[in-house]
C-alpha cells in the first residue's frame, strides 16, 4: 500500500498565527498561545499519523531580526526548519500590511514545495482578501494560495487534504503513536511560560524563561517543581507581586491548565531567580535547551 510521510514545517512573522494552525492541524495544544509576539521561542513538533500516512509538523519562532543571543537561537531553529522540510506552510496575518522580505526570499530560494496560507481571514473584508491572493501569485508563483482563519479553525480540514497529497512516498518516521518529540517536562515549563507571558506586561516575559528542576509523577497527582529565571531584582518584585499575589495567581492558572494536559492532580511548585542579561549568557541559553549552532 503506498504510503506518505514527510516534514511540514510552518513559517512566518512572529504572531501570525503559527501556533493556533499547528495546534488546529494537530487536534492538540501542543504551542503555547498568547496574543504576544515571541511566545514561540522553540521549534515543536507534533505528529499526526493515519493508515497511509504520516505528517510530521513543526511550528517554529516568529521570523525576526535578532537583538539578544536568545534571538539567535531561536532563528537557528527557523533556519533548520528551511532546510529539512519536504514542505512548508508560509502563514501571513491579512491584518498586517508589511510582510518580510527577506524571509519570503528565502522560502523561494529554498526551492521547496510552499502553501502560502493567508490567515485571519475573519479579520479583514473580502476585498483584502482577494488583494493578497494576487500579491502572493506574484510573490511567490510556484506556491499553492490557502486562505484561512486559524482562530475559528476555517478552511483547516481542505488544507490537511492538500498537504497529505503533496508529501513523498514514504515509510513513517516515527511510531504511529507518538504525538510529538517533546518531553513532558518541556511541556509543563512551556505551559507555565505561557502563563507568564498572559498575567505580565511590557518587558517581563520576554526576560523570563522557565526550568522544570523536579517532575515526579506519582500516582495520585504530579509533583512539579519549577523555576523562573529573570534578569533583574525589579523584575522579581513584579514576577511575585504584593505578598505573592500574583505569582500565586500565575501559579494557580498554570496548575489548572497543567491538571487539563496531563489529566490528572497536580502540585506546582514556583521559585523566581535572578540571571542577569541571561538572554546573551550562552552557557545559560544552552542549559535552558538554546543552542548556538
Amino acid at each position: 500500500m503506498e504510503h506518505k510521510a514527510g516534514f511540514v514545517n510552518i513559517l512566518g512573522k512572529p504572531n501570525a498565527g503559527k501556533s493556533t494552525l499547528m495546534n488546529n492541524l494537530v487536534h492538540e495544544k501542543l504551542s503555547v498561545i498568547t496574543p504576544k509576539a515571541q511566545t514561540t521561542r522553540h521549534r515543536i513538533m507534533g505528529i499526526v499519523s493515519g493508515d497511509d500516512y504520516q505528517i510530521v509538523y513543526s511550528d517554529t519562532p516568529g521570523y525576526l531580526k535578532p537583538k539578544y543571543g536568545l534571538h539567535k537561537s531561536m532563528m537557528h531553529f527557523v533556519e533548520s526548519a528551511l532546510q529539512d522540510a519536504d514542505l512548508i506552510l508560509y502563514v501571513i496575518d491579512l491584518t498586517d500590511e508589511e510582510f518580510d522580505p527577506n524571509l519570503t526570499l528565502e522560502i523561494a530560494n529554498s526551492k521547496i514545495a510552499t502553501f502560502v496560507i493567508l490567515n485571519k481571514i475573519d479579520a479583514v473584508t473580502p476585498e483584502v482578501v482577494e488583494k493578497n491572493v494576487a500579491l502572493w501569485k506574484e510573490n511567490l508563483p510556484e506556491a499553492k494560495i490557502f486562505t484561512i482563519s486559524a482562530l475559528n479553525n476555517k478552511n483547516i480540514d481542505g488544507l490537511s487534504s492538500d498537504i497529505i497529497a503533496t508529501l513523498p512516498d514514504h515509510p513513517a518516521y516515527y511510531d504511529k503513536e507518538e504525538l510529538t518529540d517533546k518531553s513532558e517536562r518541556f511541556f509543563a515549563s512551556e505551559i507555565v511560560r505561557g502563563k507568564i507571558f498572559e498575567n505580565y506586561m511590557q518587558e517581563i516575559p520576554y526576560s523570563s524563561e522557565v526550568v522544570i528542576n523536579s517532575f515526579k509523577n506519582d500516582p495520585e497527582i504530579l509533583r512539579i517543581e519549577a523555576e523562573i529565571y529573570i534578569e533583574r531584582d525589579t523584575q522579581k518584585g513584579i514576577i511575585i507581586g504584593h505578598k505573592g499575589s500574583k505569582l500565586k495567581k500565575t501559579g494557580t492558572e498554570a496548575r489548572l491548565e497543567l491538571e487539563a494536559f496531563f489529566g490528572k492532580k497536580v502540585f506546582l511548585g514556583l521559585h523566581v531567580k535572578v540571571k542577569p542579561n541571561w538572554r546573551n549568557d550562552q552557557r545559560l541559553l544552552n542549559y535552558f535547551g538554546y543552542t548556538d549552532k
